[in-house]
């Protein structure tokens, strides 16, 4: 899958709409491939500043949509117009509730968290009710530890269900735990953390108006349908200020004073030799990532060996080539190799800090 994603704050965000999203979804399931669909919003954003693991799994993801629209907001200020915001329950809406494509049959989902009686009642609802999907199984594992809940009678419980996409409804960092602890045990195509989902198709709690969610005032409905929901809000709006004030506001403005012209294009130098390849950037990285640069990195990732990138000559570092170093190096690290980034002056050093990214890279200290 060719991603296109920027970097805000640390996490990869990919540009995409909502039926790039699905049919995203539908495609891996066709294909029997493997599609780990992390939703972040803002608190997932707070949350992975102090706790790594749960960032680490957010950049391990196959695909990373911006559920909430304080990133969309983000993202426009940073100059990176999404299409929209892609929640996970209006993902999960529209696989449910639209008919299959011709030669495609309804999505078997397995739901697996929620409070006592939300997975059942959630699944009768969907087999009831949709036209394109149906409940295979569904779980209540109570709080225990994502050890707990991941003995090998569930996985096989799971894997014996013929599931196409696995629902994970557990509390954000715990959902993404879990996945990340099991998704090598399981070969279900599609999995996702989608927490509130469950509750949503249960009927337990009611998902705001679409013209509250299109102004980004949801969090208004949600504290009203789960009042002890404003502390974690109150908490999240605090650290974002402080976020948007130290990294965010100072990078908006280095950007609109030095983005470059749309001509501007950077001189790439590519070598490979017994330690790896080398890839050297003069000038200026734009927002679209120059086809001489996309060319280097694949041949880069096509050999074995580390990647090292030379920024010495480095004019302009955009969101867009902060998330696409974000990527590339997980890639690499899932085949063992590391992706090094030298050469770096202190300005370089400065915007990879805004981005949330430095420490990532080997020799970007």
């Amino acid at each position: 899958m060719n991603r296109k994603v920027f970097c805000l704050l640390g996490l990869p965000i990919d540009i995409v709409s909502m039926r790039e999203t699905v049919d995203a979804v539908r495609a891996a399931i066709r294909e029997q491939r493997r599609l780990f669909v992390s939703t972040p919003n803002l608190n997932f954003l707070i949350a992975c500043q102090a706790d790594e693991a749960f960032r680490r799994s957010v950049i391990e993801s196959d695909l990373s949509v911006a559920d909430g629209m304080p990133l969309v907001w983000m993202s426009r200020m940073l100059g990176i117009p999404l299409p929209e915001r892609v929640t996970g329950s209006g993902l999960f809406e529209s696989l449910r509730g639209n008919p299959p494509p011709p030669g495609d049959t309804p999505i078997r989902v397995f739901i697996f968290g929620g409070p006592p009686g939300a997975a059942q009642a959630a699944g009768e609802r969907i087999n009831a009710h949709s036209p394109g999907m149906r409940c295979v199984g569904y779980e209540t594992p109570g709080f225990g530890s994502v050890a707990d809940m991941s003995g090998d009678d569930l996985m096989q419980r799971i894997e014996q269900s013929g599931a196409d996409f696995l629902l994970v409804a557990l509390s954000a960092q715990k959902a993404q735990a879990w996945i990340m602890h099991n998704r090598a045990r399981l070969t279900v195509p599609v999995i996702c953390n989608m927490g509130a989902v469950v509750n949503f198709e249960a009927g337990t709690v009611r998902r705001a108006p679409l013209w509250l969610q299109r102004t980004g005032l949801e969090w208004v409905w949600r504290i009203w349908e789960e009042p002890m929901l404003w502390r974690r809000y109150w908490r999240d709006g605090k650290a974002c200020l402080r976020l948007a004030f130290l990294q965010l506001l100072p990078y908006v403005l280095w950007l609109r004073l030095h983005r470059p012209a749309p001509s501007a294009q950077p001189v790439i130098q590519y070598r490979h030799d017994a330690q790896g390849s080398h890839v050297a950037i003069v000038g200026p990285v734009p927002d679209s990532i120059p086809q001489a640069l996309r060319e280097s990195i694949d041949r880069a990732l096509a050999r074995e060996g580390d990647l090292t990138i030379d920024l010495t000559a480095l004019t302009y570092l955009g969101p867009c080539f902060a998330g696409e170093m974000l990527t590339l190096e997980s890639r690499l690290k899932a085949r063992g190799d590391t992706l090094r980034l030298v050469g770096l002056s202190a300005r370089t050093r400065r915007l990879l800090d805004w981005n949330g990214i430095r420490k990532d890279f080997s020799g970007a200290a």
